[in-house]
């Protein structure tokens, strides 16, 4: 299924039918176009290119505006695979009907940068003994070997940047669309900080 490009505006609560306070995150759907399209005859597999949030003139390029045609340059380029691609042309808008049956959705962003960290945040280790006179507080401890292999291994769990990647947060509950105000309310989380773009699909687990 198609899927749709919006921003996290932040987070609130709402009630359910049953009475029940719902964690909720509320996303602004801006206008979706499609730009173009990947056909198994030229490019080996099928998929449509969305974009969405209008570009400025002087921030464009000729090479760049040349992707769009007569279309208003996008920002935010996404591509969708799908198994038939035939009902989409250039220029024709994506809009929030396409999750009129939905119940639950895929959301996928970039989580919040949280910098350069130790490996007792980044990873969750123990740390040491906190007792007085000990020298080993939140280090990470040995890395390596002495003289074989003399190196350390790739992949160990060190100190460094964490977080600011992309993660998906799958079979989310759509609580509901308003398509006057484009703004769709799902249930729980989202990926990122307020003002993150974000692509939201149909479940792929959960119907």
């Amino acid at each position: 299924m198609l899927g749709i490009i919006g921003r996290k505006v932040g987070m609130t609560q709402v009630y359910s039918e049953g009475g029940s306070l719902l964690p909720v995150t509320l996303v602004k759907i801006s206008p979706n176009v499609v730009i173009g399209k990947r056909t198994l005859e030229k490019d080996g597999y099928q998929s449509v290119i969305i974009g969405t949030e209008d570009l400025k003139a002087k921030h464009t390029t000729k090479p760049y505006k040349g992707i769009f045609g007569d279309i208003v340059p996008k920002r935010i380029l996404k591509e969708f695979r799908m198994d038939d691609v035939a009902g989409y042309e250039k220029g024709q808008e994506v809009a929030l009907d396409i999750f009129d049956d939905v119940k639950f959705v895929d959301v996928s962003g970039l989580s919040s940068g949280k910098g350069f960290q130790g490996v007792m945040k980044r990873w969750g280790f123990h740390g040491g003994r906190a007792t007085h006179g000990s020298k080993f507080h939140r280090q990470n401890g040995s890395t390596g070997n002495c003289e074989y292999p003399g190196r350390v291994f790739k992949g160990l769990k060190r100190a460094g940047r964490m977080g600011f990647e992309k993660v998906t947060i799958q079979s989310l509950n759509l609580v509901s669309i308003d398509k006057e105000k484009n703004i769709m309310v799902i249930k729980g989380a989202l990926p990122g900080k307020k003002n993150t773009e974000l692509v939201i699909k149909k479940a792929c687990k959960k119907n």
